[in-house]
């Protein structure tokens, strides 16, 4: 039997987590596999432990949830819409100790905690009304006494795989559009943030339990790998929500696409911000620290390469560095801190390596770039480097804050190189010129998934469809016609007529 040597923390308590905690849901909590202890990576202390998921407790969990899909596919849109609302309101009550727990167990900065979980109560209100918009089109038939319109019906599983920088609101993302789209839905989050993972279970489960559903249809199945590729592989999983590095979403695209399974890909950003020569400074340096030290660097959208114009460039690293000198680094949860600790110790390696990266193909280090040893836990200090735009140190994604710079003299050679990359998750271009405006989100601006202007490249809101291209893996996740991933089209054509014309004037008698 586990034991752990101290009690929980107290915003563990709150959320009714203890020290050691089951990792399963399927409507009863359970754990046979390995126990995992969390830590605070701003300290190094262990937060908790939870059981992780065996491989027949994942079996049993997708049981569950599919014969949970088949009862939730009969119930109304609307109707799923409201239990989602029940939800939403769940979690709203619990905001602050589930925002103190991401802080906590990932690292991110108590008002990004918070902001987190607010972005799922935004995304289970949008499901909330999406319910009663599950529309399909009503289509002319050539056909005298014929009618023609697209249905859409629940997919039946989803698997959701989330990373650790996110622990709550890609769930939410997925989650909430899952359920009112008909669907159960079967997560596994990082097992470096499993105790999150288990609390927004609770909140769920006693929304569902206390609404006399059953609790498979928020299942929860923490583990390592082998759970993922687990779930990668089981066609009971109807679809597959994976975000994460492009190389463990390259691997999970194929295993799934070999059983002819849908999948959604999340995978990396390489993003890049644009400052022309006729750019709001003040805007653009405030944006920029917001986009390269949020979250110490560790948001998918982070921005990681910077084009700055010719004329401009000189004065503003000048002004970007002063304010990079203003950033507090330290404990999440202390006020005024704007940057927290990476999320491990193998980041602060990989930020470590970046760092002799950049020196040994040519770029120079204009500010930080040192690890920060005199204090617990995993901290850096936010880095500014000057770098040629092809060195591949600048061409791969480093978890970290490392911004690079670089100068460039017309927009088409800064889109070029913006278009560079492997990746192509989110770019913004700073401008006060319409011509360049439209330029940049034309066919031949930005080739990203998320294009924006005179904002950073994070900080997306959830009305939009969330994603990226190229080896960002094409999914779209979150706002617009995302939801429509979590269902099947049907074309149905009703025959009214009592005859039997064919299309297209084909006689066959």
């Amino acid at each position: 039997m586990y034991r752990f040597k101290t009690a929980a923390p107290r915003p563990l308590r709150a959320l009714g987590l203890d020290s050691f905690n089951l990792g399963v849901y399927n409507g009863e909590w359970s754990g046979n596999g390995t126990i995992v202890e969390t830590t605070n990576p701003a300290t190094g202390e262990v937060l908790g432990a939870v059981q992780q998921a065996s491989a027949q407790d994942l079996d049993s969990t997708l049981q569950k949830a599919a014969k949970a899909a088949r009862m939730w596919r009969e119930v109304p849109a609307p109707k799923r819409g409201e239990v989602v609302r029940k939800m939403r309101n769940a979690l709203n009550d619990k905001i602050e100790p589930l925002g103190r727990l991401v802080a906590l167990e990932m690292g991110k900065i108590l008002p990004e905690g918070i902001g987190e979980v607010q972005e799922y109560v935004d995304i289970a209100d949008y499901a909330v009304g999406l319910s009663r918009m599950l529309n399909g089109q009503v289509i002319p038939s050539e056909r005298p006494g014929h009618a023609m319109m697209e249905m859409w019906n629940p997919l039946g599983v989803v698997g959701v795989i989330s990373a650790f920088n996110f622990p709550v609101a890609v769930y939410g993302w997925n989650s909430a559009l899952s359920l009112v789209c008909g669907n159960s839905v079967v997560w596994k989050g990082a097992p470096t943030t499993s105790l999150t993972s288990v609390a927004v279970t609770k909140i769920l489960a006693d929304v569902l339990e206390s609404n006399g559903l059953p609790g498979a249809l928020c299942s929860l199945a923490c583990g390592g790998a082998d759970i993922g590729n687990a779930i990668a592989h089981d066609k009971r999983v109807n679809l597959v929500s994976f975000t994460g590095s492009t190389k463990t979403g390259r691997d999970v695209a194929t295993v799934v696409q070999k059983r002819f399974g849908k999948h959604i890909l999340e995978l990396g950003g390489n993003n890049a911000i644009i400052v022309h020569k006729d750019a709001d400074i003040d805007l653009a340096v405030r944006s920029i620290l917001f986009a390269a030290v949020g979250t110490a660097g560790q948001r998918c959208t982070t921005t990681r390469r910077l084009f700055l114009h010719e004329d401009i460039h000189d004065t503003f690293i000048d002004r970007l560095i002063k304010a990079y000198g203003q950033i507090k680094v330290g404990n999440p949860l202390h006020q005024g801190v704007l940057c927290g600790p990476l999320h491990t110790e193998a980041a602060v390696e990989a930020f470590e390596q970046g760092i002799q990266d950049v020196k040994a193909q040519g770029g120079k280090i204009l500010h930080g770039g040192s690890v920060l040893k005199d204090m617990p836990g995993n901290f850096v200090e936010p880095t500014i480097t000057s770098i040629a735009h092809d060195a591949p140190v600048v061409h791969r994604e480093i978890f970290a804050p490392i911004l690079h710079t670089i100068k460039f003299s017309s927009l088409p050679e800064a889109i070029e190189w913006n278009n560079e990359v492997g990746q192509g998750l989110s770019s913004s271009l700073f401008t006060t010129s319409p011509e360049n405006i439209f330029r940049w989100i034309g066919p031949a601006g930005s080739d990203c998934g998320i294009v924006n202007v005179n904002i950073p490249t994070n900080g997306a809101e959830i009305g939009g469809a969330f994603g990226g291209e190229k080896e960002t893996g094409g999914g779209r996740e979150s706002g617009s016609t995302a939801w429509q991933q979590y269902m099947r089209r049907q074309t149905c054509t009703i025959n009214y007529s009592g005859q039997l014309p064919l299309a297209q004037g084909i006689k066959f008698e």
